[in-house]
């Protein structure tokens, strides 16, 4: 019998032991990953409002068409400063009015099109366009909201750690409370 209450005993150590490890890497993810929401966060922030880019105003007719303003009317005269916004712009601001230069033509149609015809003024003009539009459109997408979704990503982890860091300390702590009592 004493015998089985020195292994409980160790038993219960080791997992108690275990447990408070556990606690302190989930505590230390925790905070790992909220540092990186908030530093995506801040960057994305940052870039993105030096880059002085706002929406057209309410009311404008840059908003009146129907694949534009559904989606731009709730940004109406702010300024892009987030993932979201970058998103929105992105592909219902910049992409329409690419679909509008060239016919629809992508820029490496154009640019296809303009290395057959080189003297092309037309063609050089919406090459032109295309891939400052193009590329603009890829450093929102890929840069600004690619990198947000991460860090929204990045907080949901942060509050997940912590929250089953502090369960776990909750059983740290029964833990060593029923330890004392045997």
């Amino acid at each position: 019998m004493a015998n089985n209450n020195k292994q409980r005993k160790l038993i219960d150590k080791t997992l108690t032991s275990l447990g408070l490890v556990a606690t302190v890497v989930l505590i230390v993810i925790g905070g790992l990953a909220w540092w990186a929401y908030s530093f995506i966060g801040g960057n994305v922030h940052d870039e993105l409002a030096s880059q002085q880019i706002y929406f057209p105003p309410k009311g404008s007719p840059a908003l009146a068409s129907p694949k534009i303003g559904p989606y731009l009317n709730q940004y109406a005269g702010q300024q892009l400063v987030n993932g979201e916004q970058a998103k929105a712009y992105a592909d219902h601001f910049i992409a329409v009015h690419l679909s509008e230069v060239a016919g629809g033509k992508t820029y490496a149609q154009v640019s296809s099109e303009l290395q057959a015809n080189p003297t092309n003024v037309t063609l050089k003009a919406e090459q032109q366009k295309l891939f400052q539009g193009e590329t603009l459109r890829g450093l929102l997408l890929g840069d600004a909201y690619a990198f947000s979704v991460m860090g929204s990503i990045a907080r949901i982890v942060s509050i997940v750690c912590f929250v089953a860091g502090a369960a776990m300390l909750v059983l740290v702590v029964l833990g060593f409370w029923h330890l004392s009592t045997l």
